[in-house]
């Protein structure tokens, strides 16, 4: 999928930076199609604008990661390609793609992998594809570097950008679905990802085609999608570049700048895809991490329910994760799903029990947030719960309380329910889709 994904972003990148002419170049009725809700995204943008538009005949070159995310990992997806981007005054000037597991093949066993890594997927050193492992970007994007080099990669990047394929169904939610000639049916936002990945590892053979030519059709189908967004109209421009920044929002694109003040502004957009490490009341992260699963995610429905009890000198917390495996039969992509997972709460906590973990728990301190962690493992056409017992520092809360939910990349429309027992024994419920990390307060 790394061609397709390679003129996917290539796309992305334009619309992004295009957005900085919707301010310079369109009329004013046109400026009018931009609802309130992207000021603050426009401004970004404006700030961004000299990064890829106007760089006085200096290339800027981005390190970017295609994240499988039907392949669940910390930071996205598994990495299973990567490009190199250069850009000079709004145009890309070259684009390179590499497979992943060539490239690790340079790069010395060095670097021990940690726990269940080695358990689970009998990886005994990190490289290049499973240099994700944090929920942090600016985590991932710093170590993707590091192996880059190691690889004796020769590129400075001035960015490291990931990308999940989640933003192909975007792209088709806008140009609408497509057909490639010479091959059957089309290719939709509800449904292109999965047909794609059918088209790639099974259907071909049938089709008389080769597997060296397998994948042809990947660059037949970016490139159409490509005329296709060209083609839009101004509406369709708008959408376009709405979707875009969705998946900005929503962590299926992340950006990483060498340049701190850059940064800033991304991160203050909420699209660097890093955890918040100056929040510093009730705060909640859960992760998974696809071990030995094939591309399972697909096929697995989540959903969250958070109870916070502040009565007693130490508030009590539970976390009950919902996992349905909606896949009845195991196929060339789908099997029994085992994951690790992990929980980010308030430093200082401490896990009294976990309920339906398949490997004791472990723990850890990151990212300014303890967590803890277990295999848990969901036979296919099973639903399981695991619950979380933990308890918050003494006297957490006595002030007010608060919450920060945040969300993990590639991971999107995880339905949650929050209940709050407050010093008084009054409860308090609210219900979101965690699309966005958010935030709460008993007292809203």
């Amino acid at each position: 999928m790394k061609v397709f994904l390679a003129i996917i972003f290539v796309v992305a990148l334009i619309t992004l930076a295009g957005g900085y002419y919707v301010v310079t170049r369109y009329s004013d009725a046109e400026k009018g199609l931009f609802s309130s809700e992207f000021t603050g995204d426009l401004g970004t943008l404006m700030k961004l604008a000299g990064t890829f538009m106007n760089t006085s005949g200096e290339e800027k070159v981005f390190l970017v990661l295609f994240q499988n995310n039907m392949e669940l990992r910390p930071g996205g997806g598994f990495i299973g390609s990567f490009g190199i981007v250069k850009v000079k005054d709004g145009s890309v000037t070259e684009f390179a793609s590499h497979d992943v597991i060539n490239f690790d093949g340079r790069i010395p066993d060095t670097v021990p992998a940690p726990y269940p890594l080695p358990e689970t997927l009998g990886v005994k050193t990190l490289k290049l594809r499973d240099s994700n492992i944090s929920p942090d970007w600016s985590v991932n994007a710093e170590a993707a570097e590091d192996f880059y080099k190691m690889g004796k990669g020769e590129e400075d990047f001035d960015g490291i950008i990931g990308i999940t394929t989640n933003v192909l169904s975007s792209f088709l939610s806008v140009v609408g679905p497509v057909e490639v000639p010479g091959y059957p049916g089309e290719y939709d936002a509800e449904t292109g990802v999965l047909d794609l990945e059918y088209q790639v590892e099974q259907a071909f053979y049938k089709q008389g085609i080769t597997r060296g030519e397998r994948k042809s059709i990947m660059n037949l189908l970016g490139n159409l999608i490509l005329e296709k967004a060209k083609a839009l109209p101004i509406t369709g421009k708008y959408e376009l570049f709405r979707v875009v920044l969705d998946d900005l929002h929503k962590k299926d694109i992340q950006i990483f700048f060498k340049d701190e003040s850059l940064q800033s502004v991304v991160r203050e957009a909420g699209w660097s895809g890093e955890v918040n490490r100056e929040w510093d009341a009730d705060y909640l992260l859960a992760v998974d991490s696809n071990m030995n699963s094939f591309k399972t995610d697909y096929r697995m429905r989540r959903k969250m329910a958070y109870m916070i009890d502040l009565r007693g000198e130490a508030p009590k917390a539970k976390l009950v994760v919902t996992y349905e495996h909606t896949a009845k039969e195991k196929d060339y992509m789908t099997k029994d799903y085992q994951s690790f997972s992990r929980v980010y709460v308030p430093e200082g906590s401490w896990l009294e029990s976990v309920v339906g973990n398949a490997k004791p728990a472990v723990f850890g301190s990151e990212l300014g947030k303890k967590y803890f962690g277990a295999i848990i493992q969901i036979p296919l056409g099973a639903t399981r719960t695991v619950t979380w017992n933990y308890v918050l520092p003494k006297g957490f809360g006595a002030e007010g309380y608060d919450l920060l939910v945040e969300k993990q990349p590639g991971l999107n429309d995880v339905p949650v329910t929050v209940t709050v027992t407050n010093r008084n024994g009054e409860t308090t419920e609210k219900s979101f889709i965690l699309n966005r990390p958010t935030q709460w307060s008993a007292l809203e």
